[in-house]
């Protein structure tokens, strides 16, 4: 039994303990945090668009249309005309002839691997890949095979070790660590030439790079190579949920065969709506990702002019290197002393020795914010007794990756999360969120006849004339029209 106590005790001295931080008001680049305002840097809200006034308009119609929950599984009375809609639209971005939604992107790495890999299989997993697919992998009870990060020639020798088991390469597209992209053309020649289906997953990927912002897939031109697409709506489309995108016969199996489906309540239809309303807008309005590579290769710039070892990429995650837990916490607090959050990362979810500040950039953010966050940033790591041109991007000791297959635990044993190498000014034509002070929100709200809502401190800006809903958002049901229910 574990003495939680004595464990918490542990986490506190190795400079590991965790808390949640409060975030009052909606996201965006600025919000208020534990009470203090602060530059976000933080959020995988790529695009800006989980507060945009369209996509909070859809979620709150889809309530009033469809309620709040979906009350039953999707397999049972779960899936409502929204659910379809929002899949059929998925597919069609995607190029793909189905699409399933799941409750999260967690819930759709289980319910894929446990579908295509079974006991006696071998799975085939990068050493980076995203908690949810090493859980995946466990809970599937097939055999493992961890290839070392990208590294195609470690992943073709475990596949010719497997001698036929070999079901399933699962990598994420963009590593969400730091941003790394994955060898998919290598991973489709080698799923080819080794008969095994090829999953990967876009969640950091959807929005963010690719023609039309489709992910890495579309963006290496293998879309015919891979067997399953992993999204979220998370992230760039800033609702809940996530999907999955596939051809009809491989979506009609997974309806069969994947669990955490079959067994979960289908999405909130509000998050749906606002999925929709957001895949809509991205759609309309690409040039949004060219804004989002184009402010992470300013910050990027900018960082590198204060003395910080970072690539010269337009990929919008950007790891600040400590290796020391201790290290990346303490700048983070000063950073944030100076009005800049970007989360520190420690293990579990990164190695030990590995620990990070890892920022997010957002197409919201504006080019002097940038500016700025990059001073303040610099100025924290000085304020730590560190110098931005000391700190060195650390890499995994490749002794640790014997080459063996890995059989998955036994589900009863826990592996010990603190060994554990895996990981857990804008364009005018751009809607970029600015709030209003409170005061100012309900005065306006009085002179435009809009109190007595509960929210009245927190209003909009108007919205710009490119930022309507294109028609037919809810068209599965309503034919192109949509009528509120009002009282």
């Amino acid at each position: 039994m574990i003495e939680i106590d004595a464990r918490l005790d542990e986490l506190e001295q190795l400079g590991l303990g965790r808390r949640t931080r409060l975030v009052s008001g909606p996201q965006g680049p600025r919000v208020v945090l534990d009470g203090k305002p602060a530059l976000l840097l933080s959020s995988n809200n790529y695009l800006g668009l989980a507060d945009h006034p369209a996509v909070r308009e859809a979620a709150a119609d889809a309530a009033m249309r469809w309620g709040v929950g979906a009350g039953g599984s999707r397999l049972a009375s779960g899936t409502m005309t929204i659910h379809r809609r929002l899949e059929e639209r998925l597919a069609a971005f995607q190029r793909r002839q189905a699409a399933l939604l799941f409750g999260s992107g967690y819930l759709a790495s289980l319910g894929v691997i446990g579908a295509l890999a079974r006991r006696g299989d071998v799975v085939f997993s990068d050493e980076l890949n995203h908690p949810s697919v090493v859980d995946g992998c466990r809970l599937s009870h097939a055999d493992v095979f961890v290839y070392r990060h990208g590294d195609v020639e470690h992943l073709e020798w475990g596949l010719s070790e497997a001698e036929g088991r070999g079901s399933l390469i699962v990598t994420d597209g963009v590593f969400a660590g730091d941003g790394a992209l994955a060898p998919l053309p290598e991973l489709v020649e080698l799923a080819h030439r080794y008969d095994v289906r090829l999953v990967v997953d876009e969640a950091h990927g959807t929005g963010v790079l690719g023609p039309g912002g489709r992910g890495a897939v579309a963006d290496a031109g293998v879309e015919d190579g891979v067997d399953v697409i992993v999204g979220t709506l998370g992230k760039a489309l800033g609702a809940y949920g996530a999907y999955v995108a596939c051809d009809a016969r491989m979506a009609k199996y997974l309806l069969h065969a994947s669990r955490s489906l079959i067994y979960s309540t289908a999405p909130p239809p509000p998050a749906v709506a606002g999925a929709l309303a957001a895949l809509s807008l991205l759609e309309a309005q690409p040039r949004r990702v060219d804004k989002l590579q184009a402010n992470a290769l300013l910050l990027r710039t900018e960082l590198a002019r204060q003395g910080f070892d970072v690539a010269a990429s337009t990929m919008p995650i950007v790891p600040l290197d400590f290796g020391a837990a201790e290290d990346a916490q303490r700048v983070c607090e000063k950073a944030l002393e100076r009005g800049v959050f970007g989360q520190a990362i420690r293990p579990p979810a990164v190695a030990a020795g590995t620990s990070r500040l890892r920022l997010a950039v957002m197409a919201s953010h504006s080019k002097s914010e940038l500016r700025d966050a990059a001073r303040a940033l610099a100025a924290a790591v000085r304020a730590a007794g560190l110098r931005p041109e000391e700190l060195v991007p650390v890499e995994l000791d490749e002794d640790e990756f014997a080459p063996t297959l890995a059989v998955a635990p036994p589900l009863a044993v826990e592996a010990d999360p603190l060994r554990s190498p895996l990981w857990d000014e804008g364009d005018d034509e751009l809607w970029v969120e600015r709030r209003r002070p409170a005061a100012a929100a309900r005065a306006s709200a009085a002179a435009t006849g809009r109190g007595g809502r509960p929210f009245d401190a927190e209003l909009d800006e108007p919205r710009g004339p490119g930022d309507q809903l294109p028609a037919g958002i809810f068209d599965a049901e309503s034919g192109g029209s949509f009528e509120r229910a009002v009282a």
